[in-house]
């Protein structure tokens, strides 16, 4: 599997790039946030990949410019109905954080701005991610521990929301939610928490 390229920058459109490898020029579908860290043409660029296979048709790549992008594209590909394209223009039209947020929060009416992401897609996102992360499933069981674990209320749980949905676990961030601060808006705390995940 194609997990990162790194090359000579041979074509760069808003969209898709040219980069090449070992003598191989790969055709590679960017996301805004990927384009814009590319560097000039013929210099050395490095993105992060996820290769999409497609029935009767050529391998996909898909470029990101770090992790948590890709991990968020590879989240929404788990939502019946959200296809790479789609995917793509969620990631493309939508800041990180916003996006996230936006998921945790069920917030369709941000979802929808998305062009080619109608009502019903929006809210199959929201359902079927909170799911996958938890929310919503605060409550406990017999024998006493939560079925999900323990998810903070107000802005945290929105943080927390997010960074699942991200793909992080719990035990990877719960500290640092300690040290964060809700007062600040749910968007500049997903921010800080990624930026002290990356430290780690």
């Amino acid at each position: 599997m194609i997990a990162s390229l790194r090359g000579a920058l041979l074509e760069s459109g808003p969209d898709a790039v040219v980069i090449e490898a070992g003598g191989v020029g790969y055709a590679v579908t960017v996301t805004v946030a990927a384009h814009r860290v590319l560097p000039p043409l013929g210099s050395t660029a490095f993105l992060l990949i996820h290769p999409h296979a497609v029935q009767d048709g050529p391998l996909q790549l898909f470029g990101f410019a770090d992790a948590d992008e890709r991990r968020l594209f590879e989240t929404l590909l788990s939502v019946q109905g959200v296809g790479p394209k789609v995917a793509l223009a969620i990631l493309s039209s939508l800041p990180k954080g916003e996006l996230v947020r936006a998921i945790g929060a069920a917030d369709v009416a941000t979802l929808t701005k998305v062009r080619g992401v109608g009502r019903k897609t929006a809210e199959r996102i929201s359902v079927e991610l909170r799911d996958k992360i938890g929310l919503g499933t605060g409550t406990r069981g017999a024998g006493g521990a939560g079925l999900a674990g323990t998810v903070p209320a107000g802005p945290m749980g929105e943080v927390h929301a997010a960074l699942t949905a991200l793909g992080y676990r719990p035990s990877e961030f719960d500290a640092i939610l300690a040290k964060l601060d809700d007062s600040n808006p749910v968007t500049d705390l997903i921010k800080q928490a990624l930026a002290l995940l990356r430290r780690k």
